[in-house]
């Protein structure tokens, strides 16, 4: 059973270096949309792949945009909803992207 420990993070992405303030509930950069693979259950930053997800779908479920990211180390696909910080561009490529 999935649990979710929030954790405040400020980071530096991975792919494109954006400074990214956390809230606790930020999983991804707001500017390239890309991840990192930390955690088994969200939060708890258990997982040793750190393996940089990069976001490969925009999908709707229950109302809302989620994007799927993919881990380019073991291939793990994890969704992470759209934050009203997300560059819209950024999600306006993604969204011609077919998984």
């Amino acid at each position: 059973m999935k649990q979710f420990t929030r954790k405040v993070e400020n980071f530096k992405c991975d792919n494109c270096g954006h400074e990214v303030i956390g809230d606790g509930y930020t999983n991804h950069c707001p500017n390239c949309l890309c991840s990192k693979h930390v955690d088994i259950n969200p939060g708890d930053r258990a997982c040793t792949c750190h393996g940089l997800m990069k976001p490969i779908e925009l999908q709707q479920k229950n109302g809302e945009f989620v994007i799927l990211h993919k881990c380019q180390k073991c291939g793990f696909e994890r969704r992470n909803r759209v934050n009203e910080k997300d560059n819209i561009n950024s999600i306006i490529k993604l969204s011609s992207n077919k998984k």
